[in-house]
């Protein structure tokens, strides 16, 4: 009978342990609730996972929203959103950084379109170049190479200006041959100095041919300031000029010599602006004195004889150089052939002997007959009728009585006499007549 109570203790010696310290661990936690299981480890790492899928796609959303991302960063977002889990994660991982590498460098080759020699070379080097040197070219580079490209682009601007002066263009080309602070240098620094050098340069040269005015304001602005010496230039000289156009077209405007067309032009230009008074004076007043020069001429030939009519004619049928000519020297050559054929036309043609005339003396001599001077023995019937005889001369002529046969026998003379007389009166008459009409037309002329 001992040998089985001593089992049984030690069987109850041996649970105690595991019966007391379950009920020991068991009273201390409170009692789960009715229907509850106890923690899953499955569940939990299927929350993580599904945890962290909403992240990757909540940042794939972000960048797909991205102004900055390029064709391939968005085409390989949109395709990992509507794949699984798995997809999300590779396009973050590895998809991102490959597709913004050629996104990248698509940008970079779109900026050397109609881009400056700075940003295309600068786009050569980038494309040669790692992942950063793309990116730095993006972020810094390119606008580096821009502004080279535009500095540069101002510089052969200034150089095709025609105002640029001889300083400023030679200081532009210097700087385009160097480099991009070079090109810097000329225009911050070097172009302000030698545009003011030029421009004194061109306030002197004003002073050759300019007026009183002028003259005065040049000296005056070539001791002043760069802006002054510029303020001269764009408005000082103009102002200078036309007080001086001014006093000129006052000068012309009380020249005997200007015609009716100047002076009303030059009364005009003087109630204008200064432009008007140096339109006047550059086109104004040489298209007046046209007109007013062939008006001069078209009154001489009112008055004038043939040679000045021809003359005249040809020079209206000229150039304006042409009515000028006539007026300064060829009406007077005109009118002193005119004053020769008139003067022509009335002297008398010397006397003429004929042989039935001479007649023998008894001495050895031909007797001469006697005549008025400057009368012209002709025979009857060949002479011409006068074109006009004055009635006075020609009722004396046929009042004169025929002298009769040999009353002038003394003088050799032969019954012809009176015939010949007649004729010589009547020649006489029509001398007188053309020396009347010279005089008048002399008269007329002068």
């Amino acid at each position: 009978m001992k040998l089985p109570k001593v089992s049984v203790v030690l069987a109850a010696a041996a649970l105690a342990p595991t019966v007391l310290f379950p009920s020991v661990a068991s009273a201390a936690e409170p009692p789960a609730p009715a229907g509850v299981s106890g923690p899953d480890t499955v569940s939990d790492a299927a929350g993580e996972h599904d945890s962290q899928e909403a992240l990757d796609r909540a940042e794939v959303e972000r960048i797909l929203a991205d102004k900055e991302s390029g064709l391939g960063v968005r085409e390989a977002a949109e395709k990992a959103l509507a794949g699984t889990a798995a997809d999300l994660r590779h396009f973050l991982e590895v998809e991102l950084v490959r597709q913004r590498r050629g996104d990248n460098q698509v940008k970079v080759a779109q900026l050397a379109n109609n881009a400056g020699p700075a940003v295309r070379k600068a786009v050569e080097v980038a494309l040669l170049g790692s992942d950063e040197d793309v990116l730095r070219f993006l972020k810094e580079g390119q606008f580096t190479a821009r502004a080279e490209d535009e500095d540069r682009a101002e510089v052969e601007r200034i150089l095709a200006d025609k105002e640029s002066g001889f300083a400023v263009r030679a200081g532009a080309e210097e700087a385009l041959a160097g480099t991009a602070t070079d090109v810097r240098h000329f225009l911050e620094v070097e172009l302000a100095e030698r545009r003011w050098g030029d421009n004194k340069v061109k306030v002197a040269q004003l002073y050759n041919n300019a007026g009183p005015a002028v003259r005065k304001a040049v000296e005056v602005a070539l001791w002043g300031s760069a802006e002054e010496v510029l303020k001269f230039l764009k408005e000082g000289q103009y102002v200078a000029r036309a007080e001086d156009d001014r006093a000129e077209i006052l000068t012309v405007l009380a020249d005997g010599e200007s015609g009716p067309s100047v002076q009303e032009g030059a009364r005009k230009a003087l109630d204008g602006t200064p432009a008007e008074l140096r339109r006047f004076l550059e086109v104004g007043l040489a298209d007046a004195r046209v007109v007013d020069n062939r008006v001069k001429v078209a009154q001489i030939l009112s008055v004038g004889g043939p040679a000045v009519q021809r003359a005249g004619i040809a020079a209206l049928k000229g150039s304006p150089q042409d009515v000028v000519a006539f007026l300064k020297e060829g009406q007077y050559k005109a009118r002193a052939e005119d004053e020769g054929n008139a003067a022509a036309a009335a002297k008398p043609t010397a006397s003429v002997r004929r042989p039935e005339q001479a007649q023998n003396t008894g001495t050895g001599q031909t007797a001469q007959p006697v005549q008025p001077a400057g009368v012209v023995s002709i025979t009857a019937g060949t002479i011409p009728a006068p074109a006009v005889v004055p009635a006075r001369v020609a009722a004396t002529t046929a009042a004169t009585p025929a002298p009769a046969s040999g009353q002038l026998a003394a003088t050799g003379a032969g019954e012809g006499l009176g015939l010949e007389a007649g004729g010589a009166a009547a020649a006489l008459a029509a001398g007188v007549t053309l020396v009347a009409l010279s005089r008048r037309r002399y008269a007329a002329e002068s």
